[in-house]
């Protein structure tokens, strides 16, 4: 982020919305969404609270005014915010009532939130690969081990390997024979992998390479488990897995520091 632009809605000094100038993306739109929404579950943005003017949300995020009325119209479609013709745009009555949704875990969040979606994702994970163990027919079991063979030549050429870790743990979801776990992890997105947004080390790059070789271990213990179609051990391999990651977040949510 470049700076950081904080938008007066007459609310305490102590209280304001935490809007951020947003860095060039090809999700601005959405990016726009999750901040608003964040400050507005959070209860820094009140139910019926005018939010600022499209030239004010333009200069605070820097972008068009087509992204600002996307953006609006998003969080008018999941019930978020009001549209008054002549007025502007205003915070739901009842905004608190929306369906479930997690905003933006970035650079500029706490550890804390991550610690909280890994958390959530344990949850579901652990039973996501001790179904996907029982049910995964021949071509989702491939499917799987093509994951895993794309995060190794990943990590061989030096990369995070975030995409192909996503696509990894979409291929279990997928592997369930139930489609809400696979909308699940849609659903979270860019929030599964939280090394994309939250630096990975202070370390050398030789140090992150092995973090990461680390983390194939962990799934290939995975994969091995639900290839052998054994329930039991997915979902061990799993829960080691994310217990792993959820327990570094912890202590370096504990120490306040990003990784």
């Amino acid at each position: 982020m470049t700076r950081q632009v904080t938008v007066s809605l007459g609310t305490a000094p102590d209280n304001k919305p935490a809007l951020r100038r947003l860095a060039p993306s090809r999700h601005l739109t959405e990016e726009v969404v999750d901040q608003i929404a964040s400050e507005i579950v959070r209860g820094r943005l009140s139910p019926g609270s005018r939010l600022p003017t499209e030239q004010e949300l333009m200069a605070t995020f820097g972008v068009s005014r087509t992204v600002v009325r996307e953006a609006i119209a998003a969080l008018r479609s999941e019930g978020l915010v009001v549209t008054r013709q002549g007025s502007g745009a205003y915070v739901s009555a009842d905004a608190r009532r929306v369906p479930f949704r997690i905003a933006v875990v970035d650079g500029a969040s706490s550890i804390s939130d991550v610690v909280k979606i890994m958390e959530l994702r344990l949850a579901v994970e652990l039973e996501a690969a001790a179904l996907a163990a029982e049910r995964a027919s021949s071509a989702q079991i491939a499917a799987i081990l093509r994951a895993l063979g794309e995060i190794e030549r990943a990590i061989a050429r030096g990369e995070g390997a975030v995409r192909e870790d996503f696509n990894f743990h979409r291929s279990i979801a997928d592997a369930t024979g139930n489609l809400h776990f696979a909308q699940f992890l849609d659903f979270l997105g860019r929030h599964v992998i939280p090394r994309q947004s939250i630096r990975l080390s202070q370390g050398t790059s030789a140090q992150q390479r092995l973090y990461l070789e680390r983390l194939q271990k962990e799934h290939q213990r995975i994969a091995g488990a639900i290839k052998a179609r054994n329930p039991m051990a997915a979902r061990r391999a799993m829960r080691g897995h994310l217990s792993n990651s959820l327990d570094r977040y912890r202590r370096l949510a504990q120490r306040g520091l990003n990784t």
